[in-house]
């Protein structure tokens, strides 16, 4: 589906191309990312210490990463186009260590180790210059989700992928010879989803970002 959506929105760039104008450059965008989820065993209603147990938690991280986009630029006032993050953002390792049930009055330790990594990130957007240099834009983001762990238990959580929405405000100005550059401000919001293995489920509720970007480009 991802790749369908790219592939269609592609096209609808190129078919634009022969009456109106081509952007492409470069950006450095840098924020704040929000995530909320849980981790549930399948029998939660027991006490914590017989192995099984429901946490929740919220944590907030930094980020910065470059993109390249191409778009197209129809009279001067309607924008269409793709952001693509090249490189994957990866989250620090995360380390848990919960109880197993071994019989009735024991539990043994198991230790737990996470890392995430964001690839492939793609944004498809539609915008507006709702003056000659301001202008606003909404689009749709998709992203796929690798998860690296280490598990007491050797299992492992599969990979998945997170789709949500992105709208910015920014201001453009294009030199003469058609340099361009861009100050943006973007809020994203990507749905959540939840991964099993075994007896355990892991779920996003939701993650949220606000971000500062930086573009130059050049226009054809």
């Amino acid at each position: 589906m991802k790749k369908l959506l790219i592939t269609t929105f592609i096209a609808c760039i190129y078919s634009f191309t022969s009456y109106a104008g081509v952007n492409i450059g470069i950006s450095g965008q840098a924020g704040l990312f929000v995530a909320t989820g849980n981790e549930k065993h399948s029998d939660a209603t027991q006490s914590a210490s017989a192995g099984n147990y429901k946490v929740s938690d919220t944590e907030m991280g930094e980020v910065g990463y470059a993109s390249v986009f191409v778009e197209a630029m129809i009279q001067d006032r309607f924008m269409i186009g793709m952001d693509y993050v090249p490189s994957a953002l990866s989250t620090d390792t995360v380390e848990s260590v919960r109880k197993d049930k071994t019989s009735s009055a024991t539990a043994s330790s198991v230790e737990n180790k996470i890392q995430v990594d964001f690839e492939d990130l793609t944004t498809l957007y539609v915008g507006l210059m709702v003056t000659e240099n301001a202008y606003v834009k909404a689009g749709m983001v998709t992203v796929d989700v690798i998860t690296n762990e280490s598990l007491g238990t050797g299992g492992s959580y599969g990979n998945t992928d997170l789709d949500g929405t992105a709208i910015g405000i920014g201001y453009n100005k294009t030199m003469d010879n058609g340099v361009f550059y861009r100050l943006e401000g973007n809020y994203m919001n990507f749905d959540g989803t939840s991964l099993t293995q075994g007896d355990m489920t892991v779920t996003l509720k939701n993650l949220d970002g606000v971000t500062g970007k930086v573009s130059i480009g050049k226009a054809f």
